[in-house]
């Protein structure tokens, strides 16, 4: 038996919302899950770039310290077995290390995927609960579980309590992804471990404002939201022209704000729907100075989460 399961891109954070807030978008990897037959064949894990792109799939490991398999191992010892002979096979849409979720799209497709192989012993909660403890915060797995736009928290217990948050279809996403990567785990180590208290009431602020802008359609409110004191000031030494793109597109028409795709390196624009070419112009220029071709991906928002496709 083959379970393959499609799951799609997110971005986390949005701003003010660090480690909490998270949006999927309609870019997908696909995750297929089967037991052999074969005894003693082993795991054999195959990743497969759909876009024929750089994705930096060459340095993703295919043995069990794969991703993938580490979470399914984490499912399979929750009901007490072990893995059997797998077969992982990852076809990848979705860029490598360019903070736009990769790594949580294969984890939550791969759990669900080994799931429905199992009978189904493990709920939905579940299964977030081991996405997250594999991939540390929830702002990315709970979109690529539920779609759409969600606020999230990972709590003590190991449970992730979340909510999805209604957005205006009026207001559109331009990814602008940079043609370098940026390993989490780097952009994750210049972040201090405290931060002034200013800077936390300022986020507390701004995250209660976004979510009102939601619920209000209020265009100025999440202009006036999409700011953030802890983690892009410390970010932006790693993702150059960051804060330069962020002026420079401060008083362009349509723009409504700019903020760092999760962890970076890409950027989101978020905007109403018109002044796309002067906005791409301004982006492009802003980081031929700093030698850093760009690739543009205009989308919509995805509303629905992951999907069993076979």
């Amino acid at each position: 038996m083959k379970v393959s399961v499609k799951t799609p891109a997110t971005i986390a954070n949005l701003g003010p919302g660090f480690d909490s807030f998270g949006l999927a978008l309609p870019l997908y990897n696909i995750i297929s899950v089967e037991e052999t037959v074969l005894p003693g064949s082993g795991i054999e894990i195959n990743i497969i770039n759909e876009k024929n792109n750089e994705n930096g799939i060459g340095d993703v490991p295919t043995d069990k310290t794969n991703i993938v398999y580490k979470a399914i191992e984490l499912l399979y010892n929750f009901i007490g077995q072990v893995p059997a002979e797998l077969k992982i096979t990852i076809k990848t849409q979705i860029p490598i290390s360019r903070g736009l979720g990769s790594s949580s799209s294969v984890i939550v497709g791969g759990l669900i995927a080994a799931n429905e192989l199992l009978g189904r012993p493990a709920d939905e909660k579940v299964l977030m609960s081991i996405a997250t403890e594999i991939e540390g915060h929830p702002d990315n797995i709970t979109p690529a579980f539920k779609g759409g736009m969600t606020m999230a928290s990972w709590e003590d217990d190991g449970s992730v309590i979340y909510k999805k948050l209604p957005w205006n279809d009026e207001w559109k996403f331009m990814v602008c992804i940079p043609d370098y990567e940026l390993n989490t785990e780097i952009s994750r180590s210049v972040l201090p471990k405290e931060v002034p208290l200013k800077d936390a009431v300022f986020n507390l602020k701004r995250s209660a404002m976004f979510i009102d802008a939601l619920y209000t359609k209020d265009e100025k409110m999440l202009n006036f939201a999409l700011k953030d004191k802890l983690h892009q000031p410390y970010r932006e030494k790693l993702v150059p022209g960051l804060s330069d793109i962020i002026n420079n597109l401060k008083h362009t028409n349509g723009v409504i704000g700019t903020v760092l795709c999760g962890a970076g390196p890409s950027i989101l624009i978020i905007y109403n729907g018109i002044g796309v070419g002067e906005i791409k112009e301004i982006v492009t220029n802003t980081w031929n100075y700093f030698n850093v071709k760009t690739n543009f991906l205009n989308l919509p928002l995805e509303k629905e989460g992951a999907s069993i496709i076979i």
